[in-house]
């Protein structure tokens, strides 16, 4: 089943075709995401500029927001829109988002839209033991699958609130295809005969490996290791070219390229095996090391976007939903495509790999034959050759591009903002936005992720900082003439200042959906877009320099991805209870841009703030 994007609502519709059975198990609870008022938004959004903007562009802006919001006006007639949708959808914003923040981008998947999670390095460093633990891992997703199917999978909650659902049966069979001007959204997992395979690629060759039995079964551990041990004896080196390099490669460059590539009749077999698979299995060589310090961050990199074409970049397929990343030097992660996915429900599934992996192996390989694993080829002409070499030198010039810091504080962890009733996040989030500060002497638009499972068919919203409280913590906290209680109070007041906009994003009443989503009811009705969204103030306050997002996990796992703009950061973090996991990336191209000196600061300032709730003198 293929998506296009035809028609208003249609990836709304299609997600309710797919996920039919969770709806009925989940939905019942769940109630719909509700269109804030106009008036609390056009607030809001004007509340977030003044940190940002000199007053004389504020009240420009503040002109144009009124004239906007009147009554009788545009605003009002654009919100009527919008609460018809409302009543009339399942969720009134999400497949506008998935639309315009994942499917009309252009850019390449990796670095710039794919995440992650890099988790703690396993204790082997050969290939016979990575073939083992890539065996576990396999029957670990399997049995996640498995609940899925079965509704075993327990209803998440928030704050004592149930969470939609409906995405976990979406991560599997699932994968992006390119177009010209948008992607579209395939996924077989309801098909009449739903994938019994997943997809393995190692040394660039790409292999169907059925994992279950001709009775429905599932493989057991030792036959899925037999089984890579036959694709291990027929994957050494040779000149292959690296078919899934194409897939890094902008989206209308790679659109072409595939539309090349399906005239073949061989190679539309191989593509559709890959999309219709569970999901990938890249069996790795091991992560270059330059020393210790630097392992981390190479591993997450490596993760990321393979390391490069000399790498292991060609042993991805980055449009699909799902590619485990196992090394052989015990280096081992997980990356996803957005579009059908999120972080909480990929850290729910690692949790469960990770319970999975310390159990032994329940059953004994029943003796019976197994089928070879079928080896995928293609038929590569000048064409396809060319595009695989243009594709070859911009992946490495993206990845020569991007500065990867991943690094572990052990200072301290969400514990200490705890003790003094602190919100650990908003903690974070301040300390980021004063380290941002002392290394740019400006205060700049940072975007954080709220999470709308408790939503129908929700997805995410920005949480919009700085605040003004930020703003005035900031530049007190260096000043000496401030006593350390009053920089105490400032910062604590900072801090419940973004824990009120979290709190306001979680209802369903953030600013950012709300906007687009009048912008695009305009486009919608066939207007102009609104005088609003083309100010100056607006494309400022949207031009988000830090990007950051917390996927709170029960392990040592750290999530990365790339900035949103070239002269941005992107920041992501995973508090313990004594210790944040923290990523940094920034474009070397930036020359004001460095994510070493970037965390070397935030370890300072956290650091300092520790001192400041609790002096030693």
């Amino acid at each position: 089943m293929i998506l296009r994007k035809l028609q208003p609502g249609a990836y709304r519709a299609w997600l309710c075709r797919v996920s039919w059975r969770q709806e009925l198990c989940f939905f019942s609870s769940v109630p719909s995401q509700p269109v804030p008022p106009l008036a609390e938004t056009l607030h809001g959004y004007l509340k977030t500029l003044e940190p940002l903007l000199p007053p004389e562009e504020i009240r420009h802006t503040r002109r144009m927001v009124q004239e906007f919001g009147r009554p009788g006006g545009l605003g009002p007639r654009l919100q009527d829109g919008l609460e018809k949708r409302a009543r009339h959808t399942k969720n009134w914003i999400s497949d506008w988002w998935v639309q315009n923040a994942y499917l009309e981008s252009r850019q390449p998947l990796p670095v710039h839209s794919n995440p992650a999670i890099s988790l703690p390095r396993r204790d082997y460093n050969d290939w016979r033991a990575q073939l083992v633990f890539a065996s576990k891992l396999i029957a670990a997703v399997l049995d996640f699958k498995a609940k899925i199917k079965t509704d075993q999978l327990p209803v998440e909650h928030m704050r004592e609130k149930p969470l939609c659902m409906e995405l976990y049966p979406l991560l599997f069979s699932s994968c992006r295809i390119p177009g010209p001007k948008h992607d579209y959204i395939t996924h077989h997992g309801n098909a009449r005969r739903s994938p019994t395979h997943i997809t393995v690629v190692r040394n660039y060759q790409f292999f169907q490996l059925e994992v279950y039995n001709s009775d429905g079964s599932r493989m057991t551990e030792s036959q899925i290791h037999s089984q890579l041990l036959r694709i291990r004896s027929q994957s050494w080196k040779t000149d292959k070219e690296p078919m899934g390099i194409l897939t890094s490669e902008h989206r209308r460059t790679w659109g072409q390229a595939y539309n090349r590539l399906l005239r073949d009749k061989l190679n539309r077999e191989s593509v559709r095996v890959i999309e219709k698979g569970l999901f990938n299995l890249c069996l790795d060589s091991p992560v270059m090391r330059i020393s210790d310090e630097k392992y981390a961050s190479r591993k997450a990199a490596q993760i990321l976007h393979g390391g490069g074409t000399f790498s292991n970049s060609g042993n991805r397929w980055f449009d699909k939903t799902l590619q485990f990343v196992v090394g052989e030097d015990g280096s081992w992660g997980l990356l996803y495509e957005q579009a059908t996915a999120e972080g909480p429900p990929i850290a729910t599934l690692l949790h469960h790999i990770l319970e999975y992996c310390e159990l032994p192996d329940p059953k004994r390989a029943p003796l019976v034959p197994l089928p070879m694993p079928k080896k995928l080829y293609f038929n590569i002409d000048r064409d396809i050759k060319i595009d695989i070499e243009h594709a070859k030198q911009n992946l490495d010039i993206l990845i020569n591009d991007l500065d990867v810091n991943v690094f572990n504080f052990k200072k301290f962890g969400k514990e200490l903002p705890k003790q003094y009733k602190l919100s650990p996040n908003s903690f974070i989030q301040v300390a980021l936005q004063l380290a941002y500060y002392r290394v740019h002497n400006e205060v700049c638009p940072a975007c954080d992720i709220a999470s709308q499972r408790m939503f129908r068919g929700g997805r995410t919203e920005f949480i919009r900082s700085p605040s003004i409280q930020t703003l005035k913590f900031i530049l007190s906290f260096d000043d000496p003439k401030v006593s350390r209680e009053a920089k105490v109070q400032l910062f604590r007041e900072a801090v419940d200042a973004y824990t009120a906009l979290t709190n306001q994003a979680l209802k369903g009443h953030g600013i950012d959906r709300h906007l687009l989503g009048l912008k695009l009811q305009a486009i919608e009705e066939g207007l102009d877009i609104p005088k609003i969204f083309m100010d100056t103030a607006y494309g400022l306050a949207t031009h988000w320099k830090l990007r950051t997002g917390q996927v709170p996990a029960s392990t040592d796992s750290v999530m990365c991805f790339g900035p949103l703009v070239p002269d941005g950061y992107a920041i992501c973090y995973n508090p313990q209870a004594d210790h944040v996991h923290f990523s940094i990336t920034a474009f070397n191209c930036c020359e004001e841009t460095h994510a070493e000196t970037l965390a070397v600061t935030l370890r300072d300032t956290l650091c300092q703030l520790q001192e400041l709730l609790q002096p030693t003198v």
